[in-house]
């Protein structure tokens, strides 16, 4: 496995990308006459929603690439427009179109679609996630580097809960004021690891980047 510090910063990156907090108001307009063993079983469905998600994609994403004739390069570089852009949105404490569509956010069917669309799936688990894990599983060839990736994506997940799980709570301590200055400063990091993602991506398109 990689030290330790690799897998620090994935697990913050994937939580400033999953942005746990930008989906609190969301989850209680949503759910606005949810009792709380509703609402508790929405977060529990759709948190294990992502993990599956983000599990899958982190195991077979390379070869998707593969069978679609994409490299693993230009892939960091197109995940790492998606993060800037989800970034910008964030900065102005906006969901934006490339999370989510005004009408899937709209969707409130009953909790169980609730928690798989939007919550899950485009919500927390969309293309930054998913190209994030991606990216992050092949950052390395070392033995076990899976396993510390797959620790990651279930540390992540096991925080998305918490963080959900009280959503109320925070949302009475923090309130809109509070959570948009909370979702702009990480939108500020999200911009900086887009940058960084997009320039390792450039590097393996054009090694001469690299020699210079």
């Amino acid at each position: 496995m990689e030290h330790w510090t690799e897998y620090s910063r994935l697990f913050t990156a994937l939580i400033v990308i999953i942005d746990p907090f930008m989906v609190v108001p969301i989850l209680l307009s949503l759910t606005p006459n949810y009792s709380t063993v509703q609402r508790n079983k929405v977060v529990r469905i759709a948190t294990i929603t992502v993990a599956i998600v983000l599990l899958i994609s982190a195991f077979i994403g390379e070869t998707l690439l593969h069978w679609m004739g994409t490299s693993l390069g230009s892939f960091r570089v197109g995940g790492g427009i998606v993060l800037f852009l989800m970034s910008l949105s964030m900065l102005k404490a906006e969901v934006g179109n490339v999370r989510a569509t005004e009408q899937e956010t709209n969707n409130i069917d009953n909790y169980s679609s609730v928690a798989i669309v939007p919550l899950a799936i485009p919500l927390l688990a969309g293309p930054g996630a998913i190209s994030t894990v991606i990216i992050g599983m092949h950052r390395s060839q070392e033995n076990y580097h899976w396993l510390g990736v797959v620790m990651v994506i279930i540390l992540a997940c096991l925080s998305l809960f918490l963080v959900l799980r009280s959503a109320q709570v925070i949302a009475n301590r923090l309130g809109n004021t509070g959570l948009n200055i909370l979702n702009r400063v990480f939108g500020l990091i999200l911009a900086a690891i887009a940058v960084e993602v997009i320039a390792n991506g450039l590097r393996q398109l054009f090694p001469v980047l690299s020699a210079s």
